[in-house]
C-alpha cells in the first residue's frame, strides 16, 4: 500500500467505501477488506452504517492504530454544539475513541461556515478527530474556508474518476495543500465497460476498473475509495499496485470526456466546471 501524506495525515491511497452497505453484510465486507489489506475505511453519518462499520472494527484482528477511519458529519448537525454531539454519537456507533479524519459531508450555506469550522476544530482539539476536512466543497467554498477562515484542512472528498477529472478543482486543492479523496472512482459502474480503459487493461492483464483506479492513485495527492458489494470486487480493487500506466495510456485517458458527473443531488452546490 502507498500513501498520500499531507499536514501530518497519512492516507492510504486505496480505501474501502461503504456507501450503500448496511447491517451484517456491511460488517462482513469491512472485516474482509481489512483482512486482505485495506487500511482505510470510509463511512458517514448519512450512510446509516456507522454501527455496522464499528462492529467490524471491534471484530477485526487489525490494530485500531493501523486503520485510517473516515466519517462525515451531516449538514443538519453543522451548528456549534449540535456538531460536537453528533460526533460523540458517531464515536459510540463506531466503537472508537477517535476518528482519523472527520469531514463536513456537504456545504451548507444556511449555517455560517465560520461557526461550523470552529466547532469542527474544537472536535480536533479535543482529540476526538486526528484531522479534519470537507467533502463536496467547490473552489469557492474552499477559498472561504481556508483563505477566509484559516481552516486547517487535510482533504476534500469529491467525485473524481477518469470521466470526471476535476482538473480545475485539483489545481486549486494543490495550491491549498489538500489531498483529494475520490468517491465514486468507477463512476457508479460507468467505467467498468469503458472501451479505452479496457484496451489499456488488456495490455497489463487488468480490467477497465483496475485501470481507472490505477489512473487515480498515480495522480499527485489523490486517494480513491471504491465501494465493493462483493468480496471478489474488493480484492480486485486493491490489486492495482503491480503495474503502472505509461504516457500513451495517460494521453488516451485524457482524450476521454472529462466532465461526466454521476452524483448530483438537489442540495449540491453550484459545481466547478472544467
Amino acid at each position: 500500500m502507498s500513501f498520500v501524506e499531507v499536514k501530518g495525515a497519512r492516507l492510504p491511497r486505496i480505501g474501502f467505501g461503504t456507501s450503500g452497505l448496511a447491517g451484517a453484510a456491511c460488517t462482513r465486507l469491512v472485516r474482509f477488506a481489512l483482512d486482505i489489506g485495506y487500511r482505510h475505511i470510509d463511512t458517514a453519518q448519512a450512510y446509516g452504517n456507522e454501527d455496522a462499520v464499528g462492529r467490524a472494527l471491534a471484530e477485526t484482528a487489525v490494530a485500531r492504530a493501523d486503520i485510517f477511519v473516515t466519517t462525515k458529519i451531516w449538514t443538519s448537525a453543522f451548528r456549534d454544539g449540535a456538531l460536537q454531539r453528533s460526533v460523540d454519537e458517531s464515536l459510540a456507533r463506531l466503537r472508537t475513541a477517535y476518528i482519523d479524519v472527520l469531514l463536513l459531508h456537504w456545504p451548507n450555506d444556511a449555517v455560517p461556515l465560520a461557526e461550523t469550522l470552529r466547532a469542527l476544530a474544537a472536535v480536533r482539539a479535543s482529540g476526538k478527530a486526528r484531522h479534519i476536512g470537507v467533502s463536496n466543497f467547490t473552489i469557492r467554498h474552499l477559498a472561504v474556508a481556508i483563505d477566509g477562515h484559516g481552516a486547517d484542512l487535510v482533504c476534500n472528498q469529491v467525485e473524481c474518476h477518469a470521466l470526471m477529472r476535476q482538473e480545475k478543482l485539483r489545481a486549486a486543492m494543490r495550491r491549498h495543500g489538500l489531498a483529494l479523496v475520490a468517491y465514486s472512482p468507477l463512476g457508479r459502474g460507468q467505467l467498468t465497460g469503458e472501451r479505452t480503459l479496457g484496451a489499456i487493461g488488456g495490455r497489463y492483464g487488468k480490467s477497465a476498473s483496475q485501470v481507472a483506479l490505477r489512473w487515480l492513485v498515480e495522480q499527485d495527492g489523490v486517494v480513491a475509495i471504491p465501494k465493493a458489494a462483493k468480496e471478489a470486487h474488493a480484492r480486485a480493487n486493491l490489486d492495482i499496485f503491480d503495474f503502472a500506466l505509461d504516457d500513451d495510456d495517460r494521453r488516451a485517458i485524457a482524450a476521454l470526456p472529462g466532465n461526466r458527473r454521476v452524483i448530483d443531488p438537489g442540495w449540491a452546490p453550484d459545481w466547478d466546471r472544467d
